[in-house]
């Protein structure tokens, strides 16, 4: 609604109040006189019923009576509500300086006002809205010290008083300056895009942004970004969209949001690639707690609540990330199981991280048991190393400590068919330096059904390269 439209819907309820006023204390009362007096002639024929039984005697009455009341109130002989005191709060205070050249510091964003006078007037000045505090900084120039300046306000109602709280600030001056930063992006909402869809690329129409403000403000800006919201609605396929009006907001070392700032342009365009890769890698299932002694697995079997096999389920997500995923871990807890001939899980398969979406999120596993055997299987070679530190080279001792022997337990039917060739040795170098060391062989294994055990360490020589 426009502002004159306003003070007019202000001024009809404002005399319709006076209307009611008038027809309840002028009104009222002189019908019920005119009654009273009708009733103690007791005559229709009297001159004073002729003169009251006239039509336009009451409204010319009222009227009069009404102009009296009007000039009495107007002149404030007499007040149709008493006076009363209001408090307004957090009225914005209006500044005026200039901005290309100077920042402000310290000044409050808003400031609360008490209203005195009538309540007819408060209640007019608070329903026109016509009024605001303000500060003229024109004149001042830039300083390290600051200004202990007043707070004014512009009112539309002379016959109100007020006073500002605060009704004087202390604010700085201080000189604005530029600087550029490099601007990257941060993704939001990323649990809202579809999960079979991922972020592919990013392109922003800007790779820097001016940053303004005094130079302590500046200083503290770490990083500019742009915010990409991603629960857009648009976002439905796997294609490039252009996104208008990315907000841009500055952040200091600690992460912390900086809104003392002004970043020019403080919005961008975006260009999104969205992708749907996806791949299909296996189920590994790993065992927590110990079987009966004597027993082992013999054989697992991953089906679906529709008592489908599944060997194998399709992950989502961004390429590089799915790449690196070679199974889907679930885990099932066998303690003190082997007693009967079988045990059925239902299981929770959990997203790896970096995986948007699973082709299944339930399974059910069937683990069945069987007689524990166990067999030694001679000259395993160690065939890698892991997190040797960068610089070095690493290597064995002797010949003998390029392998290692093994023990193998599992159901007999399963062992049977293992081999030195089937067996992956590898040794784990984290934390060491140069030098020479003694340490365990581990056995890289997703199997649930085998149980391996390196029978000895090996002696290993780390040197720089």
């Amino acid at each position: 609604m426009s502002k004159k439209g306003k003070k007019q819907n202000v001024f009809v309820s404002f005399f319709k109040k006076i209307y009611e006023i008038i027809d309840k204390i002028i009104i009222t009362p002189l019908s019920r006189l005119i009654y009273n007096i009708l009733k103690f002639t007791k005559s229709g024929n009297s001159q004073i019923e002729k003169i009251i039984n006239k039509p336009n005697l009451l409204i010319y009455v009222s009227l009069g009576f009404a102009i009296v009341l009007f000039l009495l109130v107007d002149s404030k002989v007499i007040t149709l509500v008493e006076k009363d005191a209001e408090i307004v709060t957090n009225i914005p205070i209006q500044v005026k300086y200039n901005e290309e050249s100077y920042v402000i510091e310290g000044l409050p964003d808003t400031a609360d006002v008490i209203f005195t006078g009538r309540k007819s007037d408060i209640y007019l000045a608070k329903q026109l809205g016509d009024y605001e505090v303000y500060l003229d900084l024109s004149d001042y120039d830039s300083s390290d010290t600051p200004y202990k300046v007043h707070l004014s306000m512009n009112t539309s109602i002379d016959s109100i008083d007020y006073k500002i709280d605060p009704s004087y600030v202390s604010v700085t001056i201080k000189n604005k300056i530029s600087v550029i930063k490099t601007l990257s992006y941060d993704l939001m909402n990323q649990d809202k895009l579809d999960q079979k869809l991922s972020v592919k690329n990013i392109e922003l129409d800007k790779s820097e942004i001016v940053v303004k403000g005094s130079q302590e403000q500046v200083d503290q800006v770490a990083s500019v970004k742009a915010l990409i919201d991603l629960s857009n609605k648009e976002f439905k396929d796997a294609v490039t969209y252009t996104v208008e009006d990315v907000p841009l907001v500055a952040y200091d070392k600690k992460g912390k949001v900086l809104n003392n700032v002004e970043i020019v342009p403080n919005k961008i365009s975006a260009k999104v690639t969205l992708d749907s890769y996806s791949t299909r890698v296996p189920i590994s299932v790993t065992t927590t707690g110990e079987l009966t002694s004597g027993k082992a697995i013999s054989k697992v079997t991953i089906q679906d609540y529709d008592n489908n096999n599944i060997d194998n389920i399709e992950i989502y997500g961004d390429k590089e990330t799915i790449d690196s995923i070679t199974s889907v871990p679930v885990s099932i807890d066998v303690t003190n199981q082997g007693l009967t001939a079988s045990k059925s899980y239902d299981v929770t398969i959990t997203k790896p991280a970096g995986v948007r979406y699973l082709s299944k999120n339930k399974a059910k596993i069937t683990v069945e048991f069987g007689t524990e055997v166990q067999k030694t299987i001679a000259n395993v070679p160690i065939s890698s190393i892991k997190n040797l530190g960068d610089g070095l080279n690493a290597m064995a001792k002797t010949t003998e400590d390029a392998s290692v022997t093994v023990q193998v337990k599992g159901t007999e039917e399963v062992i049977n068919s293992i081999t030195a060739d089937n067996i992956v040795a590898y040794i784990d170098l984290a934390n060491l330096t140069a030098g020479e060391y003694q340490v365990e062989v581990k056995i890289d294994t997703n199997d649930p059904r085998v149980t391996y055990l390196a029978t000895s360490k090996v002696n290993i020589v780390i040197d720089n390269k």
